[in-house]
């Protein structure tokens, strides 16, 4: 009992350590204006996981109070793979107007390495710095576009920049990661 209490809180304290985003895999059918990905705790770090699927992706965040916003969209790299589909994101007010748009077609996406889940990335446009946030949002509705040309391509969506592992999140890593690495790495080629 002493050896999994202790290897418990071994796991707990690397993972809060060294992983900035509580990876999460999107298994909601439509997330269009009618029916959004509803982000809660915007503030909290997260990864969501998703496929463009010939439309463009909402997510909608309802806020009762001031909140820190960051927003930012990476690919997954693709062993053996230059080429990607890029991404782009809006950030829009509750009446769907642009507040930002991000366009992930001309950005100069750089490499990057997770350390944690031993994965590489295409980091794309960001609303903030350096995976934090940089400004305040007021209360309200806010959304979040997640597109390009054709609708096509998987991304992860990174919010929030408040790293936060409760045992819960921890538990729930174990089981989506490898969908998540399966679904966005193991089982795609340089074609896809």
């Amino acid at each position: 009992m002493k050896f999994w209490l202790l290897l418990f809180i071994m796991l707990f304290g690397v993972i809060g350590v060294s992983f900035a985003h509580q990876p999460i895999l999107n298994q909601q059918i439509a997330i269009d204006v009618a029916t959004p990905y509803v982000i809660e705790e915007p503030e909290i770090s997260k990864a969501i996981f998703s496929a463009l699927g010939g439309t463009p992706h909402y997510y909608q965040i309802v806020a009762d109070k001031e909140f820190q916003f960051y927003a930012g969209i990476t690919v997954p790299k693709i062993d053996g793979c230059n080429h990607f589909t890029r991404v782009s994101l809006a950030i829009l007010d509750e009446n769907l107007r642009p507040i930002q748009t991000l366009d992930g077609e001309g950005f100069q996406w750089w490499e990057w390495y997770e350390e944690f889940g031993k994965k590489w990335y295409w980091i794309g446009p960001e609303y903030g710095h350096g995976f934090k946030s940089t400004r305040a949002f007021s209360p309200g509705t806010y959304y979040i576009k997640v597109y390009n040309d054709g609708n096509i391509g998987n991304y992860a969506l990174a919010v929030g920049d408040i790293e936060k592992f409760t045992p819960l999140v921890i538990f729930k890593m174990v089981f989506t990661l490898p969908k998540i690495n399966k679904k966005f790495w193991d089982e795609v080629t340089c074609g896809d």
